[in-house]
């Protein structure tokens, strides 16, 4: 894939918050995760963890916790990565706790674009209550949930939404 098709590759990727009622295949939810495999991670630590949920009861619990939001009950999956602080602390002392929150981050997002390449669609949600979240998962307390990510044959919106011009990010040598 040359340049320009990757680029086209995330032009088509949306966020999508209507979703099917049509179940993930074992296939599928791998092929998510196995994106996720091959993240980078600080000292390769991989400090992230995922919780699959597909249980209806489990997903209508989510919801609730993220006050409400429709589409994770609506999503045939939810995959809820987390941050495991030990597995980064161990290594790098309390400097690891950040090095956990960088290493779910980046492992939730080469899950979105596993879940794109594999032809679902996805929303990120990070708008919830983590402790209500920690207690429905029965999370260690050594693990932050960090992301929502709801997954499944979505309906794509109509149009992309568009997007600042890229001069408003970048800045050359100092700000």
């Amino acid at each position: 894939m040359d340049s320009s098709e990757f680029l086209g590759f995330l032009r088509t990727r949306s966020s999508v918050r209507e979703f099917s009622d049509v179940e993930l295949t074992s296939a599928e939810i791998e092929a998510v995760i196995r994106a996720a495999e091959r993240a980078p991670s600080a000292g390769n630590r991989e400090a992230w963890d995922v919780v699959i949920a597909t249980d209806e009861g489990i997903r209508e619990d989510l919801s609730d916790a993220a006050f409400q939001q429709q589409h994770l009950m609506e999503a045939p999956c939810v995959f809820v990565v987390c941050a495991n602080y030990v597995r980064s602390m161990s290594q790098y002392g309390e400097r690891g706790i950040l090095y956990a929150v960088q290493d779910a981050t980046i492992a939730a997002t080469y899950m979105m674009l596993g879940a794109h390449a594999a032809g679902l669609q996805t929303c990120w949600t990070g708008a919830f209550d983590e402790e209500t979240v920690s207690e429905i998962l029965a999370l260690p307390e050594h693990i932050r949930p960090l992301v929502l990510l709801a997954a499944g044959k979505g309906h794509l919106p109509p149009s992309y939404a568009g997007r600042m011009p890229i001069g408003e990010h970048v800045h050359e040598n100092i700000w």
